[in-house]
């Protein structure tokens, strides 16, 4: 089973950051708010899928230490540009400010979760964050856009790939 956790405040804001992913997923997942979030729904996710939310609703940022079971899980990960901020603030990364709305063309210097090459990607965010060192980066811009943990299956975007990209978390579900 997939655990989607869902990070936008706002329930309207499902149908342009969750029902996308789900979509996707189709079948055998659970969403999940990460303020009700519980250990059991840990224990039963293969894989997790931390969603993005709007540009302005950064209340997760305020919650943190509702993630801080990231650093001790062991399963695959993937976060969505807020879910990508979450994974790298609690891998002791770095918030910066930098909003960018609309498409983006970013190069994948390597092959990350199924894509190579020049990409167009959608982005809506006003922070981004710099990844520690435990984690590489697989696009060649100023900003880490995709990451991935040296030593687990951890994967941060700071787009939105359920827009245009959709075959990275086809690719993600089948890790």
């Amino acid at each position: 089973m997939i655990l989607l956790i869902k990070t936008n405040k706002e329930t309207l804001h499902d149908l342009e950051f969750v029902k996308p992913i789900e979509d996707i997923l189709k079948k055998d997942y659970k969403v999940v708010e990460y303020k009700n979030l519980k250990k059991a729904d840990l224990g039963k996710a293969d894989k997790i899928i931390i969603s993005g939310t709007s540009i302005k609703d950064n209340e997760f940022l305020k919650e943190l230490e509702k993630f801080y079971w990231i650093k001790d899980y062991n399963k695959p990960i993937l976060g969505i540009c807020a879910g990508a901020q979450i994974i790298g603030l609690v891998c002791k990364g770095k918030l910066l400010k930098k909003p960018e709305i609309g498409m983006t063309k970013i190069n994948f210097e390597k092959i990350f979760l199924g894509v190579f090459g020049e990409k167009q990607v959608y982005e809506l965010h006003n922070n981004y964050v710099r990844f520690s060192e435990d984690f590489l980066s697989f696009a060649n811009n100023e900003i880490q856009q995709a990451v991935k943990h040296k030593q687990k299956e951890i994967y941060a975007v700071l787009f939105h790939p359920e827009v245009g990209n959709k075959e990275m978390i086809r690719e993600f579900v089948k890790i």
